[in-house]
């Protein structure tokens, strides 16, 4: 079938765009702010029959199974993904609540990675010059984490405040310094905030946009925590390098949407948000960072530059608004499964060992996709003790401290954040002193000595 471009049904319910975007020029919306029904576009409305990838069912990919557990049952999902018809959003379907998503006891930690702090510092240089950012002005990062970047800022005497629902988390970031509140984000805690901390003049939110499963209350809740003349980035992986690169592990319950630029523009202009620049950034397997304002900003340095029309037409160029861009995607992963099964069944008969490095979500995705447990991985390993002594979920690989890498010397390594792979190649090259190799799953398996 010839590639078609896709145009937006026309008819009741359209909204028209506050600005101007080029393509289609609506959506059938929900009623604003409202839940949208079972089986319907989080953002538009649209019944969702269209398969992206089939994953089949899966548990929570940051659920770790504690020691005193590991006799109990686990709740597994089903991890199908699917593309709007209308929007072209990518997303999976609302199985799990927030609240089971993101725990008191959440696991996940961003300082652990030492790139991903540098990459927090270099953003934080770069802010501070470009919006001439000082001790008069707030910063607000949703989704704070433990403070990995708003403790940069603090650092410079700029005040700050975070914004992050797992209340573990957000304590770590509390003994830093780092004033923190523990909510879910929406329109309800930017009400709240703005009136009792002020509307901010940079709002951050990275890594973020995927993990909401109410897209809409989230974007319109930035709108209302953003000054008149103040400026939101946002960081997520991006759609098309998702889909060039095979990145289907990056797909798992608490991403509930995988977003393109063309899409992305369309969400925030419904919420009077302006996406005035764009950089394309090498983290996660390849993310964008957005710069958006409100649609009635004129400050002159808040004008659109250039690279937002470029991006945009290379997204159009590269097929983001055809369906067969969409359909190829499930074939992909599967051939990407048989590939690494023949590679792991090849190394067990040849009487080799292997083990894995990092406990990241993707991991968990690709491993439970796969069916890979103990018969071809012995364990897997990562810095964060927060998940040391627990096992993944599903495959119930046990996960250790790195140094059990040098008890058991193991002929490969399994680096399961690939996209930390040069970092962990660096960190792990001991290896190499025995003959250990590093294997790589994504695109496909690649062997590194």
């Amino acid at each position: 079938m010839a590639n078609t471009l896709l145009t937006a049904p026309t008819g009741q319910g359209v909204y028209d765009l506050p600005v101007t975007l080029p393509g289609p020029a609506g959506f059938p919306l929900a009623t604003a702010h409202t839940a949208t029904p079972a089986g319907a576009c989080r953002f538009c409305g649209t019944p969702l029959h269209i398969t992206f990838v089939d994953l089949g069912p899966s548990p929570l990919c940051q659920d770790h199974v504690r020691p005193e557990n590991f006799n109990r049952a686990e709740a597994f999902y089903d991890l199908h993904a699917y593309v709007c018809k209308s929007c072209l959003l990518v997303q999976v379907k609302d199985l799990v609540s927030p609240s089971d998503v993101f725990p008191s006891d959440y696991a996940y930690f961003s300082s652990y990675s030492p790139s991903w702090l540098r990459h927090a510092q270099k953003y934080t240089r770069m802010a501070i010059e470009r919006f001439g950012l000082g001790t008069e002005q707030l910063v607000v990062e949703v989704a704070s984490n433990d403070g990995y970047l708003l403790q940069y800022f603090v650092e410079q005497g700029i005040p700050v405040l975070g914004i992050e629902p797992a209340e573990n988390v957000a304590d770590c970031a509390r003994q830093k310094g780092i004033n923190t509140l523990s909510k879910f984000f929406g329109q309800e805690t930017a009400r709240e905030v703005a009136s009792s901390c002020g509307q901010a003049d940079l709002l951050i939110g990275n890594n973020v946009l995927a993990h909401v499963p109410d897209i809409n209350d989230f974007v319109a809740g930035l709108s209302l925590m953003l000054k008149p003349d103040g400026v939101l980035t946002m960081e997520f992986p991006h759609l098309l390098q998702l889909v060039a690169g095979n990145q289907f592990d990056t797909i798992y319950h608490e991403h509930f949407s995988y977003l393109s630029f063309w899409t992305v523009e369309r969400i925030f202009a419904h919420h009077g948000l302006v996406l005035f620049d764009v950089e394309e950034l090498p983290t996660h397997g390849g993310s964008l960072r957005i710069y958006a304002r409100h649609a009635s900003s004129t400050a002159p340095a808040l004008a659109v530059t250039s690279a937002v029309p470029a991006l945009r037409e290379r997204e159009i160029a590269a097929g983001v608004c055809d369906m067969d861009f969409y359909a190829a995607f499930a074939a992909s992963a599967k051939e990407t499964k048989r590939k690494l099964l023949e590679f792991l069944i090849d190394a067990k008969r040849a009487g080799k060992t292997v083990v894995g490095y990092g406990a990241p979500g993707k991991g968990n995705t690709l491993l439970n996709y796969c069916g890979i447990r103990t018969d071809f991985v012995d364990y897997t390993v990562d810095l964060n003790p927060h998940k040391q002594g627990n096992f993944l979920p599903g495959t119930r690989l046990p996960i250790y401290h790195p140094d059990r890498i040098l008890e058991t010397q193991p002929d490969y390594l399994l680096i399961l954040p690939w996209n930390l792979r040069e970092e962990i190649m660096e960190q792990m090259a001991v290896i190499r002193s025995w003959g250990g190799q590093f294997v790589v799953p994504i695109p496909e398996v690649r062997v590194y000595s």
